[in-house]
């Protein structure tokens, strides 16, 4: 018992960066089991108030206007380094443009953005689009505005959580999530005693409680913490424009590469093979990415603790923080292997006899996750770093390349030839992202490898 109190003791020792994001770190997998349990007893409850169809109908409606998320153009993840390198500078005034110049921006895009969808959506057919006809036109019309207009407002609040981010706090950012799913999860509750099944309630309830979340932190955050930083008219400098999007717009190509990668494997193992191998791989990636999911909880805190410490020159943190993260790379890909190994028993306590999924599958997909295992750290540093354009060049060649190749290995191989492919079109970033880092906390890199 006092080995492990020394142990957690020590654990939240060292250097105050890290000690920050080891804090951060176990706030954020406690955070992270709320939200588990919340979310399991939520969809009963949801399922009990509606019926399957109509639950369904939310679903696939909220995934359609998630897309809309896109046209945020990468300005988040800008804003997020940014500030963190003018804070780190002690540019407090910069750091405030930044913040003021993002929010005007977003606000001027996304109000573009809701005016055309109010014009555009009375003359959308929902029922053909959802293909549904269990809820009426004009009902679901009025879903879509209410679920459409509060997702774009919950964007532009959670710029909040942006800073925060920046400022190596992601277990406060990640508190919002669990205590909005809370407050829906009451009113909900409350909602199944007191009224009948409506479609037109529980979207106003799951649109409006987290933009509330959100909106309550904003006004608290920079009434507090960041007042000094809080979004005014007179700081809004679009000249700064060209900073935050320059960078945002090299993020906002890696969100939608990510996209394409995923939506395409799915459409060629179906197209290859069929539906039910489709949700085969759908449920063993689900699985067996627990642990890659585990590990970007643990990288999380670290993309803003290097935009500081290289914006103070502190490479001796870079380097020495690279090594654990490595090391524990290592030990990550052996509980994936372990996970692997036992993957057959999990997959028959899970979904029994409803799907069958080949080891083989399995395999393959392991092989993907410890390449991602293995260059995570190192895309983590690129990331806070800020040097994504040899990044974006390696990423216009794999897009080019995967179709075609992934098109030839599914005509031989199926479903496992795609997961291949996905394999192959990983081998250059496992050795440039590496090199890249290296050249940069060691203070060699010129040229394309510090852009």
């Amino acid at each position: 018992m006092n080995k492990l109190k020394s142990y957690i003791q020590n654990f939240f020792k060292g250097h105050e960066r890290s000690v920050k994001a080891k804090k951060h770190i176990f706030y954020s997998f406690f955070l992270k089991g709320i939200s588990i349990v919340v979310g399991l007893v939520l969809v009963p409850l949801i399922l009990g108030y509606l019926d399957a169809e109509r639950y369904g109908i939310w679903l696939t409606l909220s995934s359609i206007i998630a897309w809309f998320s896109f046209f945020d153009i990468g300005l988040g993840n800008g804003l997020r380094n940014k500030f963190a390198e003018a804070v780190a500078a002690d540019k407090h005034e910069l750091a405030r443009t930044y913040v003021s110049t993002t929010y005007a921006i977003l606000g001027i895009l996304f109000l573009c953005v809701i005016i055309l969808f109010n014009i555009v959506n009375p003359f959308l057919n929902w029922q053909t689009i959802l293909n549904t006809v269990a809820v009426g036109k004009n009902e679901l019309s009025i879903i879509a505005l209410v679920v459409f207009i509060f997702f774009i407002l919950r964007f532009f609040f959670k710029l909040i959580g942006t800073i925060l981010m920046a400022d190596q706090k992601p277990a406060v950012n990640n508190s919002f999530g669990p205590i909005g799913n809370v407050i829906v999860l009451c009113i909900i509750f409350i909602l199944t005693k007191t009224t009948d099944g409506s479609l037109v309630l529980l979207s106003i309830v799951l649109s409006v409680a987290p933009v509330v979340v959100l909106m309550v932190a904003t006004f608290y955050f920079f009434s507090k913490d960041y007042k000094k930083y809080k979004p005014k008219l007179k700081h809004i400098d679009f000249s700064k424009s060209k900073d935050l999007l320059e960078l945002g717009f090299k993020f906002f190509f890696f969100q939608i590469a990510a996209i394409i990668f995923f939506s395409t494997t799915n459409f060629l193992i179906a197209h290859f093979s069929n539906q039910e191998t489709v949700a085969s791989y759908n449920v063993a990636y689900k699985y067996l990415f627990i642990v890659n999911m585990v590990y970007v909880i643990i990288l999380t805190p670290f993309w803003s603790a290097v935009t500081d410490a290289f914006s103070r020159k502190d490479y001796t943190w870079l380097k020495r923080s690279l090594r654990k993260l490595n090391i524990l790379s290592g030990i990550m890909i052996l509980i994936l292997i372990g996970a692997l190994v036992i993957s057959p028993y999990v997959y028959k306590i899970w979904i029994g006899n409803k799907l069958i999924i080949p080891f083989s599958l399995s395999f393959v997909i392991t092989l993907y996750l410890i390449q991602q295992l293995i260059v995570a750290p190192f895309s983590t540093f690129i990331n806070g770093l800020g040097k994504l354009r040899l990044g974006v060049y390696v990423l216009s060649i794999k897009l080019v390349i995967f179709i075609p190749l992934a098109y030839f290995m599914g005509t031989k191989y199926g479903a496992l030839g795609i997961v291949l492919s996905m394999l192959f079109i990983q081998i250059p970033s496992l050795i440039i992202e590496p090199i890249q880092v290296y050249k940069i906390i060691n203070q060699r890199a010129n040229g394309i490898w510090n852009k």
